[in-house]
């Protein structure tokens, strides 16, 4: 109590002094309007907050939310520029947040009636107590599973099933750790598959967006899959030669599931419908966030889910991913962002900036919240005086590799599950994730922007 007490205060004196200093002084040495100053110290606070955790992530959201109305836009009226606050309330609502909400009541549906458990079950069925094939139908499941459903809770789904197996299995066998680490890497891995697997997905799909590139939920599976696929097998490869299984053969447990019955059923195709829909959204003329509302209305209209289902949806996370693209409008706005952009030092080659940026949204990743980090850096390189395809090239690359960075216990929500077991030492996750974190950013600055400029020209993007 006295910790977090502790932590609320600091966080309150650092943004009272910002707004006192910025007020007073400005920020000396910069030729920034007012506006722009405000929206520097708000973002400066924001990163403060996002990094340190002084209060919850989700709060942050709402603060900037509450600095951009009563302390922003005045400041912007005042020197002739005529918007209004739904400008800043327009994200709080905006397509992303109804993908998001539709890809969580999705995540609910299939916890509830048991269809994530009941497809990781029908792959680890099929590997035949062999390790190195049990090892890949875990990446397989968590990987897939974290494409639609949360991957922090898919991770907690899969270590219940698998610590059974885990328990068989001899102490001094390293194999053990091996089915550990899997599970939140492959989880990890998997959001970036699909628009809705993570929010740093979401944040770069707004920003391009309202750019004007059309990419639907299909496009961005064609981006992506091909990295995905490398990395999941580089981490099955990876986790066999680091921790061997040696003879061991496995004995996979089943768990217990209800008889599939007219609900299940319900279930099953409402997640069928909805997933048809994203993929094929932009042929039938429809928001992604439009399709998203389909799940939302019928599986409470019809009772599928209940109203306490509707209260426990992660909401913190759709309001976290919202104040990252508030964030975002102020920078727009205001210009800041286009001034931010200016004092980097872009006259040489886009793929060098890809590289640059890249290292720093991965390590930046590894010790705060990707969706913040997303948050933060992908706004600054939108209005980059390049041709579209690098443009768009470097904001997935972002996007991908905010979500790339695994290489500490708290670097995802997945990492601190499977850390929080005790299977697994620190030093296990570090070298794991890290070899995995290198090869996910040297594939995203050197193959990336070959691969996704090639398949970008071919769809006319």
């Amino acid at each position: 109590m006295v910790k977090a007490n502790l932590r609320s205060l600091a966080a309150t004196i650092l943004l009272f002094a910002a707004i006192i200093f910025t007020e007073m002084f400005g920020i000396p040495g910069t030729d920034l309007t007012h506006p722009q100053q405000i929206t520097a110290a708000i973002l400066v606070v924001a990163a403060v907050l996002w990094v340190s955790e002084w209060v919850s992530l989700f709060v942050v959201s709402f603060l900037i939310l509450a600095l951009e109305i009563v302390w922003l836009l005045p400041a912007l009226n005042s020197v002739g520029v005529d918007i209004k606050s739904n400008v800043f309330f327009g994200p709080f609502f905006s397509n992303i947040i109804l993908l998001f909400l539709g890809g969580f009541v999705l995540s609910s549906l299939m916890q509830k009636y048991e269809l994530d458990i009941r497809f990781a079950q029908a792959i680890l069925k099929r590997t035949k107590g062999m390790p190195s094939l049990t090892l890949l139908g875990i990446i397989l499941a968590c990987s897939f599973l974290s494409m639609w459903i949360s991957n922090t809770a898919t991770t907690a789904m899969m270590l219940t099933m698998v610590f059974p197996l885990i328990k068989k299995i001899p102490d001094e066998n390293p194999f053990r750790k091996a089915l550990v680490l899997c599970i939140p890497f492959a989880c990890n891995l998997g959001g970036i598959g699909t628009p809705i697997g993570t929010p740093p997905n979401a944040i770069a799909l707004t920003y391009l967006t309202k750019a004007g590139f059309e990419i639907s939920f299909a496009k961005w599976m064609i981006l992506t899959l091909p990295f995905l696929i490398i990395f999941l097998l580089f981490l099955w490869q990876l986790l066999l030669r680091l921790f061997p299984a040696g003879n061991l053969r496995l004995d996979v447990p089943e768990r217990h599931t209800a008889d599939f019955g007219p609900k299940h059923w319900a279930a099953l195709s409402v997640f069928v419908v909805t997933a048809m829909g994203w993929f094929f959204a932009s042929k039938l003329g429809l928001a992604t966030g439009t399709v998203g509302l389909f799940p939302v209305i019928v599986c409470f209209w019809f009772g599928l889910l209940s109203t306490k289902d509707f209260r426990d949806l992660p909401w913190d996370v759709l309001y976290m991913v919202a104040g990252g693209l508030a964030l975002g409008v102020a920078l727009n706005v205001t210009g800041l962002g286009e001034v931010l952009i200016n004092s980097l030092p872009i006259s040489g080659s886009p793929w060098v900036l890809l590289v640059i940026t890249a290292a720093v949204a991965g390590a930046m990743s590894t010790v705060m919240s990707n969706t913040a980090t997303a948050g933060l850096v992908i706004p600054l390189v939108m209005n980059l005086p390049f041709e579209n395809n690098y443009i768009l090239s470097l904001v997935v690359a972002l996007a991908l590799m905010c979500s790339m960075a695994m290489a500490l216990p708290v670097s995802t929500p997945p990492n601190a599950i499977a850390f929080s077991s005790r299977a697994i030492t620190s030093r296990d996750m570090m070298i794991t994730g890290g070899l995995i974190t290198v090869l996910g950013y040297l594939c995203i600055a050197f193959l990336g922007p070959m691969y996704w400029r090639f398949v970008l020209s071919f769809m006319g993007v």
